[in-house]
């Protein structure tokens, strides 16, 4: 099962300037719990923007830029060639962004893990309209902001409707 997770505001907003919107401690311990122990697929512009391999996952990089090496992590030249080695490590896979990543795998995923953020911020990335029409809602589960995350928020699980 391929899944992507992804952070994103009530406008599908999910980062600026290479950075991510807001910091919820909440929606970064959702994201480990979930992502632990399995291969995850990135950008090479999320990568740096993380700045480091995240640990216990397989950091799997797409990257078309030449020369370009970090220790300790998988790079690849194309989605296909990620998605190929990722299962070879395990079924369970994570795509974490970002935009253009998010963009190239949304129609072949099975699973999307949503943080829809509500609030309304300044960006230049976006994530895709989730077409219910393709998607199904299976869960949700709201979190009220406190006085260590800045928004409210709910946790959603989307799986794709199985066509007859």
């Amino acid at each position: 099962m391929t899944t992507i997770v992804v952070a994103m505001g009530e406008k599908n907003e999910i980062g600026f300037e290479n950075q991510l919107l807001w910091h919820l401690p909440k929606d970064l311990k959702h994201f480990k719990d979930l992502t632990s122990g399995h291969p995850i697929i990135m950008g090479r512009k999320t990568y740096e923007s993380i700045g480091k391999a995240l640990p216990n996952r397989t950091n799997i990089v797409v990257s078309k830029k030449k020369n370009w090496f970090e220790e300790g992590i998988l790079i690849v030249g194309s989605i296909k060639e990620a998605i190929k080695f990722a299962k070879k490590i395990d079924e369970q896979v994570f795509v974490i962004g970002g935009g253009n990543i998010y963009a190239q795998t949304i129609d072949i995923v099975d699973k999307l893990e949503v943080t829809l953020v509500k609030a309304d911020l300044k960006a230049d990335t976006y994530f895709a309209k989730i077409d219910l029409k393709v998607w199904e809602k299976v869960s949700e589960t709201f979190h009220e902001k406190d006085e260590k995350n800045e928004y409210d928020f709910y946790f959603q699980t989307y799986e794709k409707i199985k066509s007859e």
